[in-house]
């Protein structure tokens, strides 16, 4: 397998070394001045995703590529969280792994000919770290075609994030398009996806393509995949296999070529064992998951939220409310928010046309909102899973305030230059830059 792959990429114009001893292969890895590691998942003695997780520690310029013979869903995902670049299932062709290897290195070159300190604008709001493995994520899977399943509760913004993985993909220069499944009924649904000719049913007066084909070498996005009927289910798993449709009432088949999200607030895996959707579907949706967090796991985020809506409200002339009191800030950063973002939104919105005046103060408040953040709440976990699961949030949730206060006051430190900064820190200046792109720091505007 190693010869296999050195000749191929030797071919395709790469310098190539290899290694069998996962040891040795890990130090020369970290050591040598190597731009891409294609490494085994199984190996003896070392698991290959440990050797990911040293690279990645270490490493930050360095793109890894897992290759596995044991391509389940989970270790696949689970290399993706870990910061691989993209995982290789076996058996596969030459053609596989050079396109693989082509995007990983052009990923890599795309990232170091960028500006430093330069991120492009998010279109979802929040600097938490929650929100910073959902953009990890989508930056990492965004190169590739691999379909990925967008999970939350209702309003937390998963379209949002379907929005933002396709501005980052490839894909970004062609069409995205978006589809309610909830929206229609069965029928409509299929012939608003698959397109239908002209008659094959009441009110079918002209041909019309469906969005499989509008979107063809694009980004289709499914919201709500859970509201799909089982018949359905199996029409569009058959287009997701196949990379082939049929319209309604036609004969004709068509090649399409999509980049699919699929978005659900249910839970699709309860759906499977409960029979009301289909398994084989569930496994084909749900190669890379990715799980937006509801408000009351992220309230640090409120804030920004709240100043983000504050300022899309108000009216053109500047007129309504401008800011929060500090009662009311910690009012609303309390609340439990059930309905996520989208329901803070719409308060934002009533609030800045209701209120005489620039503040809006607690009394402007919504009872709801005001009781609510007066009740003590409960934080003492009820199990060992709960409170594993808590001290890993938390451990999490101080490291990553911990290594954005320490990048930020570094730089404010040296005047916000990034050589220096590196400097006095004791850092690589790439693995400053690192941190920087990991928390969204950039030197404020003058």
């Amino acid at each position: 397998m190693l010869e296999a792959c050195r000749r191929t990429l030797e071919r395709h114009g790469l310098t190539v070394d290899t290694e069998q001893d996962p040891f040795v292969g890990r130090d020369r890895a970290l050591a040598g001045s190597y731009e891409l590691v294609l490494v085994d998942l199984r190996m003896p003695d070392l698991n290959g995703l440990d050797i990911l997780a040293t690279v990645r520690e270490h490493r930050s310029d360095l793109e890894v590529i897992v290759i596995t013979g044991y391509s389940s869903i989970d270790s696949a995902v689970q290399a993706v969280k870990l910061g691989a670049f993209d995982y290789l299932p076996k058996p596969f062709t030459p053609d596989e792994l050079r396109a693989r290897v082509d995007a990983a290195l052009a990923h890599l070159r795309a990232r170091a000919a960028a500006p430093a300190d330069a991120a492009a604008p998010r279109r979802m709001v929040g600097d938490s770290p929650a929100m910073q493995e959902v953009y990890a994520l989508i930056d990492r899977v965004a190169p590739t075609d691999t379909t990925v399943l967008v999970t939350g509760e209702s309003g937390t913004g998963k379209e949002l994030a379907a929005i933002e993985l396709h501005a980052v993909s490839p894909r970004r220069d062609r069409p995205l398009v978006s589809l309610d499944c909830s929206a229609l009924a069965p029928g409509l649904l299929e012939s608003e996806l698959f397109g239908h000719v002209k008659g094959s049913f009441t009110g079918a007066v002209a041909t019309k393509p469906g969005l499989f084909e509008i979107a063809d070498q694009g980004t289709l996005f499914l919201d709500e995949v859970a509201s799909l009927s089982l018949e359905t289910q199996g029409k569009l798993l058959r287009v997701l296999e196949t990379g082939e449709l049929k319209p309604v009432g036609g004969v004709e088949v068509k090649r399409i070529a999509i980049r699919l999200v699929a978005a659900s607030n249910r839970d699709l895996g309860e759906m499977v064992q409960a029979k009301t959707f289909r398994e084989d579907l569930f496994y084909r949706l749900n190669v890379v998951p990715i799980r937006i967090p509801p408000l009351r796991e992220r309230r640090g985020d409120i804030p920004q939220l709240l100043a983000h809506f504050l300022g899309r409200f108000r009216a053109p002339a500047g007129a309504g409310a401008r800011r929060l009191s500090p009662e009311a800030l910690e009012a609303l950063t309390q609340h439990d928010w059930p309905g996520n973002v989208r329901e803070l939104k719409n308060l934002v919105e009533r609030l800045v046309v209701t209120t005489d005046g620039e503040v809006i103060r607690l009394e402007h408040l919504p009872d709801y909102v005001v009781k609510r953040s007066a009740e003590p709440r409960p934080v003492v976990p009820r199990t060992n899973e709960e409170l594993k699961a808590m001290k890993r949030s938390v451990r999490e949730r101080l490291t990553g305030e911990l290594e954005r206060s320490f990048v930020i006051e570094a730089l404010r430190r040296n005047d916000w230059n990034v050589t220096r900064a590196a400097r006095e820190t004791g850092l690589l200046r790439p693995n400053f830059h690192a941190l920087m792109r990991k928390y969204r720091v950039r030197a404020p505007e003058e």
